[in-house]
């Protein structure tokens, strides 16, 4: 919680964002969406930066003039290459069409800019655990309810090498790898790491594009990489190429 606004993240989450964002010394205009009650958005009027805020709804529980009613599913109302920046905390597993936002974001985020995007890490050995059990990965246990769709439901949860897939093949290239946090009992499924990694590997291999065989190897080092393989939220930043 940040000065008493709540977060509605997991907790760690918006401290490694802003790391990752203050990284960047010349970012001045920033999309915070969603923004829910602005609690991230009350972080970076704090440091004098210029935040536009949006969501389906203004819930903002801060006075920021620049919030917005946006659709992240529809054109967000935003020139192109308006923003050095745009933040997306825990929002894109919300989305019908991940690929369209992330197209958005491109229009509307300058050259050299950035897109940080949180989403729930379901590339953990712990979250593949449970899908081979029960079908269903961590934050997303059971079954949607049906008969009350809302917005709020985890309808597009997306592996590692998918948001990858959906930065890299719509102008962005992916830069720093991050977890908000490890829990403890991430840990206990290291002895399943030897045999996810030969079996990864050995898929990987069979590629016969050259220039994708390369590039699996990159992707096979980032899906064993430490905060992707033990941590709770994935958090990724990618710069706009």
């Amino acid at each position: 919680m940040y000065k008493n606004i709540p977060e509605n993240t997991s907790k760690n989450t918006h401290n490694v964002v802003a790391e990752l964002l203050f990284e960047n010394k010349e970012i001045k205009k920033v999309l915070d969406i969603p923004s829910g009650a602005g609690a991230f958005t009350k972080r970076l009027l704090d440091h004098n930066i210029e935040v536009h805020s949006g969501d389906i709804e203004n819930i903002m529980q801060v006075e920021n003039k620049h919030f917005h009613v946006a659709d992240m599913n529809l054109t967000l109302p935003f020139d192109n290459d308006f923003f050095d920046a745009a933040v997306c905390i825990d929002g894109i597993e919300h989305l019908e069409n991940p690929f369209f936002f992330v197209r958005e974001c491109n229009r509307i985020v300058k050259k050299g800019g950035y897109i940080i995007i949180s989403t729930p890490n379901i590339s953990a050995l712990r979250s593949r655990w449970r899908w081979l059990l029960t079908g269903h990965h961590n934050k997303g246990k059971s079954p949607l309810t049906e008969q009350h769709q809302t917005y709020l439901h985890h309808i597009n949860l997306l592996s590692f090498h998918r948001l990858r897939y959906i930065l890299h093949t719509n102008g962005f290239k992916i830069t720093s790898i991050r977890t908000n946090r490890v829990k403890w009992m991430s840990y206990t499924y290291f002895p399943l790491i030897p045999f996810a990694y030969l079996k990864t590997w050995l898929v990987y291999g069979r590629e016969k594009d050259k220039v994708q065989k390369q590039l699996n190897k990159e992707i096979l080092s980032q899906m064993f990489s430490f905060p992707i393989v033990f941590g709770e939220t994935m958090i990724l930043k990618a710069e706009k190429v």
